[in-house]
């Protein structure tokens, strides 16, 4: 293992907020002098404030159980260092079986992580492990004047020393790739002490040794819980991974004499339990790979790796890969999300150089790629410093807005290259589209020549198509065009029937950002606004000049028809009003206004009860020219009067499944009686 690696390939150490005397911290380095000696020497670090392990383990790391990916990552570095060494003929040696192992040892409290690597000589391990992690700070300062003190992680070799998060004494056993390289074994305890002494080692590369004494850390010291870390964090690095063995069911292999008697008849040989080495890593993922030699299917198979729970098909994916002006390569997956509790499964992973860093990306990444699944890989985010760092990153920003760019090209693309295939797509497609707009104003911008409305016949039109499509007939008299819109094709049927009676389009928004974007698009298109088929009367929907039936009753009439509604209904909840329709048009109907039910929409769905969430409130609209309502001003009968107001009140809010409970099983009854 080649600890003393450079800057470019220490980023691998996700740090947490620093502590605000990180500097005092640091200025213990400056104390640090390591008295150099023989090749097998003791040396004892002075230090006159503080420690440097206190420093590491208090405040480098936010996760314990990062020294894994640490200590494997270098691994892998210092493996490919040689393979690079070697292809260019300036390493002469066989490269060999290049696994990298990991051992457990539970009787001594041992955890082994084993390369075939560079390896190190005993000048190396002075300069890698000792001066560069000890190194002063007028060193630390001359090279990074002005830079945050956070910076130093990757530079400074220390992701070696997140073992001693867990280790009370850490070894390195390492023998150099060099010809008669000598062998040599550092130890170190924790304490300004170590030790440094030539030993007899067969092969090249590096074994660290971690020797773990606390009752509390044992937990790592189990294979198990390694295997689940290196699933985590190393399965898809680019040198093979080896953790213990495994039991697989395998067929035995033909006898030379089956062979000969092949056309004999013998029962098939039963699968036999064999224990294999258990290999973590798939060493070139996909995303590695040149996407003109992958399919679909290999595609959709690793979509299945990642995500082992997901049982549908994606429904495409975005292959990427950039060099300039930064690095990035990943595959991104559009799900089917069939409600709020898939938006919290399966989050993309953000690997580095092929190694799992997080797939915590809020405020990294735009937000709308918190709905897709994936992969994205980049040696160029600096996970070296903390999320705020990240986030005011100019590498960061510049890949995020890539992404973005990136997902609103192919989606144009499969628009204008098959329309009717993406039509099909897009009822499951909008939400990602909806999100991504409502979150990012420039996302807007690059999809709304291609944003679909779907009205309640199943056709799609592009935002512009639609409006000029229902301009003519849905204009208000202030020249606003009100598209009409259904959250239920079924539920508010009754609704969509008038429209369309009078020649109105209706368009269908059932999603849960529905709500959100339509508020958004109110704001973006100019004298365009939405209107629900249900938020009032057809007539008051889309407001003409004064055209409206002359009422056919006159004013005592119609008040005294509306105080008959009132005594049947909760004032708290219904405001009846009567109004002039037609004689075709529904006796009695329920609506709600516009602005309170799109609000009460938007809290439900970002979780909050605030003031609209609180109470509903509808109104009820009585049509004074109907039959009925002369037949209820005519009726002396009070309780006759009283059974068919309640009934006409009951049927309204039934169509708008607002009569539950005891209500409806009184109207039922009450049904039954009348019959």
């Amino acid at each position: 293992m080649n600890i003393g690696s450079s800057a470019h390939e220490h980023r691998f150490v996700r740090q947490p907020s620093w502590p605000p005397n990180f500097g005092t911290l640091f200025a213990a380095l400056t104390a640090v002098k390591l008295k150099k000696q023989s090749i097998m020497q003791t040396g004892k670090i002075n230090v006159q404030t503080e420690n440097i392990f206190p420093v590491i383990k208090k405040f480098l790391y936010s996760d314990h159980e990062i020294f894994l990916r640490e200590l494997i990552s270098n691994a892998v570095d210092a493996t490919q260092k040689l393979k690079t060494l070697v292809s260019l003929g300036k390493a002469d040696c066989e490269l060999g079986d290049l696994t990298i192992e990991v051992k457990v040892n539970k009787d001594d409290k041992t955890i082994h992580v084993i390369d075939r690597g560079i390896g190190m000589t005993a000048e190396e391990v002075d300069r890698y492990i000792n001066q560069i992690a000890f190194s002063g700070a007028e060193d630390f300062l001359a090279k990074y004047k002005g830079n945050d003190a956070t910076s130093i992680i990757g530079h400074f070799g220390l992701g070696f020393y997140s073992s001693f998060m867990v280790a009370d004494r850490v070894d390195i056993l390492t023998k150099s790739y060099q010809k008669d390289a000598q062998a040599v074994k550092w130890s170190c305890d924790g304490s300004p002490d170590f030790t440094l002494e030539e030993i007899d080692k067969a092969d090249r590369g590096t074994e660290i040794v971690l020797h773990v004494e606390d009752d509390d850390l044992q937990e790592f010291v189990n294979e198990d819980k390694l295997v689940e870390l290196l699933n985590k964090y190393c399965r898809f690095l680019p040198v093979p991974i080896r953790c213990g063995m495994k039991t697989e069911w395998r067929k035995p292999e033909p006898k030379p004499e089956d062979a000969e008697n092949k056309d004999d008849k013998k029962e098939e040989p039963k699968e036999e339990a064999v224990q294999v080495p258990r290999i973590i890593n798939d060493t070139d993922p996909i995303w590695q790979k040149q996407p003109s030699t992958l399919s679909d299917e290999d595609y959709n198979k690793f979509y299945h790796e990642l995500y082992p729970m997901s049982f549908e098909e994606p429904m495409f994916h975005i292959h990427l890969n950039v060099d300039y002006p930064f690095n990035l390569t990943g595959v991104l997956y559009f799900p089917k999300i069939k409600n709020q509790l898939d938006l919290k499964k399966n989050r993309v992973q953000l690997y580095c150089n092929q190694v799992f860093i997080t797939d915590e990306l809020e405020g990294i990444v735009p937000d709308f790629m918190n709905l897709l699944h994936g992969v994205i890989d980049s040696p160029d985010i600096p996970l070296n410093v903390s999320r705020s760092y990240l986030q005011s990153d100019n590498n960061v920003k510049k890949i995020s807005t890539y992404i973005s760019k990136k997902v609103a090209e192919k989606l144009e693309q499969m628009f204008k290259e098959n329309r009717e295939e993406f039509e099909k797509k897009w009822d499951d497609l909008s939400i990602f589209l909806q999100y991504g707009s409502l979150t990012d104003e420039k996302f807007y911008d690059k999809i709304k020549d291609f944003y679909l409305l779907k009205n309640t016949e199943g056709k799609y039109f592009t935002i512009e198509e639609y409006r000029n499509m229902v301009s003519a007939l849905q204009t208000d008299k202030n020249g606003n065009i009100v598209m009409l819109y259904a959250a239920n094709a079924d539920d508010q049927h009754v609704y969509i029937a008038s429209a369309k009676e009078k020649g109105y389009d209706v368009l269908l928004m059932t999603g849960f950002l529905d709500a959100h974007f339509i508020n958004m698009l109110e704001q973006k298109l100019e004298k365009v606004r939405f209107t629900r088929v249900d938020a009032n009367v057809v007539d008051k929907l889309i407001e003409k000049e004064d055209n409206a039936p002359v009422s056919k009753l006159s004013e005592d009439q119609q008040k005294q028809l509306k105080e008959f509604f009132e005594k049947q209904v909760n004032a708290q909840m219904f405001t009846p009003e009567v109004v002039s329709l037609s004689e075709t048009d529904l006796p009695v109907m329920v609506t709600q206004n516009e602005f309170m039910r799109r609000f009460k929409d938007m809290e439900k769905v970002s979780g909050q009860q605030g003031f609209y969430g609180g109470f509903d409130h509808y109104n009820l609209v009585i049509n004074g020219n109907h039959p009925l309502a002369s037949r209820i001003l005519d009726e002396k009968d009070e309780a006759k009067r009283t059974q068919l107001v309640q009934q006409m009140v009951d049927l309204a809010m039934l169509s708008q499944n607002i009569l539950t409970g005891e209500k409806l099983s009184e109207f039922v009854k009450r049904s039954y009686e009348m019959l």
